[in-house]
């Protein structure tokens, strides 16, 4: 059996493939380099910072302008309604319920000031804005268009629902209007508040005058009512008054009773104690009687009271239905950036981009340079 000698190769040497190494080594980026290409591009850097600045200024121009007015209200005070609490005081002397104060007054105000159709009958009432609108026949989309536009820009806002503003001992509401123009946002404002107030004091005025008519058909109806109930009742007095004289004159007795010494148990239904001669001198009497409230005090008091009420003028008053703490004010500084701010922030746009197409194509011609250089 034949054997294989296995020699061991020693001196053999193993040797492992190595990765390539780079041709190129890593480069740091030179910020001095930067700085002396971009100060080499200084001209063209500086050229499109400056017409950056002047778009930035253009566009500063076609933007709209924003101004707005603000308005701080609180309730009306007590000595500024005076007038008011005078008639009041009139009217409910004679029992005329009216619940009207200041708190009613400023939540009125409100209520209405937020009303779209009372801003529209508004902007139809004045003239100045209704100008702005061309021809004599007004388009109503247009018109209905410009309104909603409006009323985005007509806000009120309660300050209890501001947390981040300071704390007052009283409650207040700000009013604001937003304007092209910081005479037109105040004036709009002013004429509006002007023109609510009107309308609050309108409708006040209208309601007490309402509530007295009524109170006046309701006291009428009233009295015609319990006249009717006095007559019945002086119609049935009047026959239990005959048929217990027929009573008296069947029994006998012409004098009463009680005047002779006699003790009789009267009749619950027709009583004849009063004998004939008193049943008809009673019965004479009812019959004489031609107004049935001669004899009561309650019918002449309410006949009092209603003519108090029909001879009650209730005349037109003004009064303020608001406490201004601060008066629609004319704006002194437009909303949104200014066109300084506009222009710094194009000049600043520009000039990074400038800058940065500078270092772009500096990148691209030091890329494609050694290429060059190879070829």
């Amino acid at each position: 059996m034949s054997t294989m000698d296995i020699k061991p190769q020693t001196d053999a040497i193993i040797s492992f493939p190595r990765p390539a190494l780079s041709s190129r080594e890593p480069q740091e980026i030179d910020l001095l380099a930067l700085a002396e290409t971009l100060w080499n591009a200084k001209k063209r850097i500086l050229s499109v910072v400056f017409c950056f600045a002047l778009l930035g200024f253009a566009v500063s121009l076609l933007l709209p302008q924003k101004w707005t007015s603000n308005s701080v209200i609180t309730s009306a005070e007590r000595n500024q309604l005076v007038p008011l609490n005078q008639l009041l005081s009139t009217v409910q002397v004679l029992n005329v319920d009216l619940k009207i104060d200041s708190g009613n007054l400023f939540n009125l105000f409100i209520k209405k000031f937020k009303s779209s159709v009372l801003l529209e009958e508004y902007v139809k009432s004045t003239p100045s804005l209704m100008s702005q609108f061309e021809g004599v026949n007004v388009d109503p989309i247009e018109l209905h268009r410009a309104i909603v536009a409006m009323s985005e820009r007509m806000r009120a806002l309660d300050d209890a629902d501001n947390k981040n503003g300071p704390t007052t001992p009283y409650h207040s509401w700000t009013l604001s209007f937003t304007g092209p123009q910081p005479e037109e946002a105040q004036a709009i404002l002013a004429g509006y508040m002007r023109f609510v107030a009107d309308k609050v004091v309108s409708q006040t005025m209208t309601n007490i005058h309402d509530t007295v008519m009524m109170k006046v058909q309701v006291e009428k109806q009233r009295l015609a009512l319990d006249r009717a109930q006095l007559e019945n009742a002086k119609e049935a007095k009047i026959k239990r008054l005959d048929y217990s004289l027929q009573v008296a004159k069947a029994a006998g007795i012409n004098k009463p009773v009680y005047s002779n010494g006699q003790a009789i148990k009267d009749d619950p239904d027709f009583s004849v104690t009063l004998g004939t001669e008193g049943l008809n001198k009673k019965l004479e009497i009812e019959k004489s009687i031609t107004d049935v409230s001669e004899l009561n005090a309650e019918i002449l008091n309410r006949e009092y009271l209603l003519k108090q009420l029909e001879a009650l003028n209730i005349k037109s008053i003004q009064f303020p239905v608001v406490n201004y703490q601060l008066s629609p004010s004319l704006p002194v500084k437009k909303d949104g950036p200014g066109k300084t701010l506009i222009v710094l922030l194009a000049a600043i746009v520009g000039g990074m981009l400038a800058c940065g197409g500078v270092l772009l194509q500096q990148a691209v011609r030091s890329r494609h340079s050694p290429r060059l250089a190879a070829e």
